[in-house]
């Protein structure tokens, strides 16, 4: 496995992008990742690695400006930040790697970004979405609730900072200040008819901040062929708690 490390300069801020390239390479089309909302290329641990080895194909992540080893940004996120990433800083990523055909894989409201990329470019073979965000249910807003006030401990924003550095507090509000905006309250994935690629949502049965809702939204929804895997005693973290079932799931999705 090699592995690269390297920055990204966009007019925003420098974004840091991590490959991983298998030696028992197949295709040189690559799977992105998108990360969640306290997220960072570093927390998604081993799974990159284990998708490239299973996959043989090369996996990148990135962490979304602002976050982890990316550059600061000034001000929180707007209400639109899910369609933004989409539309604003991804094709930034695309280009400078100079990647055309790609399969998208998003955990969380990085599912929620990977569907609006899929929606907006024809070159997305696949998209993979992981305990995915569809609309905001009370459940969300609960999960989110409860994890804000969890974050009052000091300690808890410690451990924030092991990956977000000074970054900490400014990714603690761009998520619970913005999905608790009254006016994200109506949010939902607009554009998920124009995505025609196909889509695997994968859902973990206890997940902490959404119901089944979500996926089946996603796939009843897209235009594409689609299919749903609801993980049994499973929260939203699936590729961590249930690895091994995951990849095998992903594994039958790309190569069949």
């Amino acid at each position: 496995m090699t592995v690269n490390e390297f920055y990204i300069q966009t007019p925003f801020g420098r974004i840091y992008v991590k490959k991983w390239t298998p030696d028992n390479l197949l295709t040189g089309i690559p799977m992105i990742l998108l990360h969640d909302s306290l997220g960072a290329t570093d927390l998604w641990k081993s799974f990159p690695n284990e998708l490239a080895k299973s996959l043989s194909k090369p996996v990148i992540s990135y962490d979304r400006l602002g976050f982890g080893k990316s550059d600061a940004r000034q001000g929180l996120p707007s209400i639109e930040f899910i369609e933004e990433e989409a539309d604003t800083y991804f094709p930034y990523i695309k280009s400078t790697l100079r990647i055309n055909r790609f399969i998208i894989l998003g955990h969380s409201v990085g599912g929620a970004m990977a569907i609006n990329i899929a929606g907006l470019d024809e070159q997305c073979d696949a998209v993979i979405t992981i305990a995915a965000q569809a609309f905001v249910e009370d459940i969300t807003l609960h999960g989110i609730e409860q994890a804000k006030n969890a974050f009052k401990n000091p300690k808890q924003i410690e451990k924030l900072a092991k990956w977000h550095g000074d970054k900490a507090i400014w990714v603690l509000k761009a998520w619970t200040d913005i999905w608790l905006n009254p006016k994200f309250r109506h949010w939902k994935l607009h554009n998920i008819k124009q995505v025609k690629s196909h889509v695997l949502a994968i859902h973990g049965e206890h997940d902490e901040y959404g119901t089944k809702a979500f996926p089946e939204y996603i796939v009843n929804n897209a235009s594409g062929q689609s299919e749903m895997e609801i993980i049994q005693e499973c929260g939203h973290m699936p590729h961590k708690t249930h690895l091994e079932h995951v990849l095998k799931i992903i594994k039958q999705f790309i190569l069949h």
